[in-house]
């Protein structure tokens, strides 16, 4: 059995309209990273780096300050691209973009029940094809042996951990909306069936004096 660890990136620029504007650590992201960063090299088992290509991931990977370890790239871990999705949703059902949490909340349901429907037209990643690519992204680590670091985004999580315990799409939009900033989720792949053996734990956030930090967008 290989376990692997991945973590969601820092906090990124919250607010922001497009993917670009939206693809870099806030302060206080650096800060998450930072403190997990420490975390990691008190507890080590920890061989490797890998993330995705995004900016926010490259950041929160290079802010985890995990130098004896190598850094891999692997654009497979990248995120779904919400908000090319989120105009799709908006072209087709007249459904604005979200302008606070309570909104967002609403919103990824939707957003997520479009995209398994098919409805978002060629230009768009298919939903069949990001589970592919994130599935084999993991296969492809673990076939690296355990010890590996996966520094990724949301959808990927929430898609593994509702591949993992067989979870319908509402159900998987929950648990999108429960990911936090640099929260650490573990996957074990026994016999290639993939299996969840952590989610959501933000040891390094858990001082009392840094339970603010706690972040989700």
């Amino acid at each position: 059995m290989t376990e692997l660890t991945l973590i969601r990136h820092g906090q990124a620029n919250s607010g922001a309209r497009t993917e670009a504007d939206y693809d870099r650590l806030s302060p206080l992201g650096q800060q998450q990273a930072s403190w997990l960063g420490e975390h990691l090299r008190l507890t080590g088992g920890f061989d490797r780096v890998i993330s995705g290509t995004l900016r926010r991931q490259r950041e929160t990977a290079e802010a985890l300050n995990l130098d004896a370890r190598p850094h891999a790239l692997d654009e497979r871990l990248n995120e779904l691209d919400y908000f090319a999705l989120s105009h799709a949703l908006q072209d087709s059902h007249a459904i604005p973009f979200p302008t606070g949490p309570e909104d967002f909340a609403a919103h990824v349901p939707q957003v997520l029940q479009l995209w398994r429907s098919g409805d978002v037209g060629p230009d768009h990643e298919s939903y069949e094809g990001f589970i592919a690519r994130v599935s084999g992204a993991v296969e492809d680590a673990a076939q690296g042996g355990p010890g590996a670091v996966l520094v990724t985004s949301t959808g990927v999580i929430a898609t593994l951990v509702a591949l993992a315990l067989g979870l319908e799409a509402v159900m998987k939009a929950r648990m999108f909306l429960k990911v936090m900033n640099t929260s650490v989720h573990r996957f074990a792949v026994h016999d290639g069936t993939l299996h969840l053996n952590q989610f959501g734990a933000t040891p390094h956030l858990d001082y009392p004096d840094r339970h603010g930090a706690r972040t989700h967008y």
